[in-house]
C-alpha cells in the first residue's frame, strides 16, 4: 500500500513538473515574441507598416484635405501680401523688392502643399535610419527562457515537494494572466501610435498651408515639431526595448525561481511604463503641443 501511493505521489510530481515546465516555455514565448514585435514594428514608416492603410489615407487627404488645404493658402498669402504692403508707413515707403519676397513666398508655399507627402515621408524615413542603426547597437538577447535555463529549471523543480510545486504553478498562473494583460497593453501601445501617425499625416496639407506666414506659421511650425516627435519616439521604444534587454540578462542569476519569474513580471510592467511615456517625452523633447 505504502508503495502504490508513493509511485502515486511521485506521478503527480511528474505531472506538476510537467505543466510548469510547459507553461514556463508558453510563458516566456508570449513575452519574447511580444518585445520581437515592438522591435520589427517601430522601425518602418507608414507607407511600410501597412500600404493599404497608407493608401487610404493619403487618397483621403489629396480629395477632402487639400482642397481645403489650399483655400487657407490663398487666405495666408492675401494676408500675407496685405502685410507686405502696409508694413512700411502704410505704402509711403513701399519698396517693390517686397512685391519678389511675395512671389517667392508664394512659390515656396505651392511647393510645400504639393510636396506634403514627401516631406511627410521624408521626416519618417530619417527616423527610420535612426531607429535601423540603434536595433544593432543594443546589446544583449530580447528573449527570456533558454533552453539551457529550461534544463537548470526542471532539475530544480525536481528537488521541491508536491505542495510546493502547487504553490508554484498557481503562481506561474497568477503571472501568466498578468503579463497577458501586459501584453495587451504593448499591443495599445505600439499600435496606437501608429494609428495616431496616420491621423495626423492626414490633416498635413492644412497646417503646412500656413508656414509662409510669421503669424499663422506657428501652426505649421508646431505640426512639424509633432511629426518629429512621433517619428522619434520609435526611437525612445527603442531605447526602451534595449535596457530591457540589459535587464533580461539578470535573470537566471536570480536566487529562487520565484524570485525569477516576479523579476520577469516586473521587468514587463516596467516596459510597458517605460513605452507608455515615450510618447509624452518625444513630444517634450522637440517642444510640440
Amino acid at each position: 500500500m505504502g508503495r502504490l501511493l508513493e509511485e502515486l505521489w511521485e506521478s503527480i510530481k511528474e505531472g506538476l513538473i510537467e505543466a510548469i515546465t510547459g507553461r514556463l516555455a508558453g510563458l516566456f514565448d508570449m513575452i519574447n515574441e511580444t518585445v520581437g514585435d515592438i522591435a520589427e514594428n517601430v522601425g518602418l514608416t507608414p507607407s511600410q507598416w501597412n500600404s493599404n492603410i497608407f493608401a487610404m489615407i493619403r487618397n483621403l487627404s489629396e480629395t477632402a484635405v487639400i482642397p481645403i488645404a489650399g483655400m487657407i493658402l490663398t487666405f495666408v498669402l492675401c494676408y500675407e501680401l496685405i502685410q507686405l504692403i502696409i508694413e512700411k508707413n502704410n505704402m509711403h515707403e513701399f519698396d517693390t523688392f517686397n512685391i519678389y519676397k511675395w512671389i517667392f513666398k508664394t512659390f515656396v508655399a505651392v511647393f510645400i502643399l504639393t510636396n506634403t507627402f514627401t516631406i511627410v515621408l521624408a521626416i519618417f524615413e530619417l527616423a527610420q535610419q535612426v531607429v535601423s542603426s540603434s536595433t544593432g547597437v543594443i546589446t544583449g538577447s530580447l528573449e527570456v527562457g533558454s533552453a539551457d535555463a529550461m534544463v537548470n529549471l526542471e532539475a530544480t523543480l525536481r528537488e521541491m515537494g508536491v505542495w510546493e510545486l502547487i504553490g508554484l504553478f498557481l503562481e506561474i498562473f497568477i503571472i501568466d494572466l498578468c503579463l497577458a494583460a501586459l501584453t495587451i497593453v504593448i499591443f495599445v501601445i505600439i499600435f496606437g501610435r501608429m494609428i495616431e501617425i496616420y491621423l495626423v499625416v492626414s490633416i498635413a496639407p492644412i497646417p503646412l498651408a500656413t508656414m509662409i506666414n510669421r503669424e499663422w506659421g506657428q501652426i505649421g511650425n508646431n505640426y512639424i515639431k509633432s511629426l518629429f516627435a512621433l517619428a522619434f519616439q520609435g526611437f525612445l521604444i527603442m531605447v526602451c526595448v534595449g535596457i530591457y534587454a540589459v535587464l533580461v540578462q539578470t535573470i537566471p542569476a536570480a536566487d529562487s525561481i520565484h524570485a525569477a519569474l516576479w523579476r520577469v513580471l516586473g521587468y514587463t510592467v516596467l516596459l510597458c511604463f517605460a513605452l507608455f511615456k515615450t510618447g509624452s517625452l518625444s513630444k517634450s523633447l522637440f517642444t510640440a503641443h
